[in-house]
């Protein structure tokens, strides 16, 4: 059984995620159809460290969401 982390990464919306894309879901100004895609979006800003290099609220909101279950380390 794959991991959340790899359902996550294995779906057509992460694999065609941008980072543009995926701040702007983070941050609210690109919409987003579900629960789902905001979930893929903050997952890719930590896989791909972005999270990490922009403002300190990215890094912590990821680091809560890992804790929480939400995204995978």
């Amino acid at each position: 059984m794959a991991t959340l982390g790899e359902q996550i990464r294995e779906s057509e919306f992460y694999k065609n995620l941008d980072s543009f894309n995926a701040v702007g879901i983070a941050e609210g100004f690109v919409e987003s159809d579900s629960d789902d895609e905001k979930q893929a979006a903050w997952q890719y800003l930590h896989d791909k460290r972005i999270a990490y290099s922009l403002q300190g609220c990215f890094g912590r909101t990821c680091i809560s969401l890992i804790e929480e279950g939400i995204i995978e380390e």
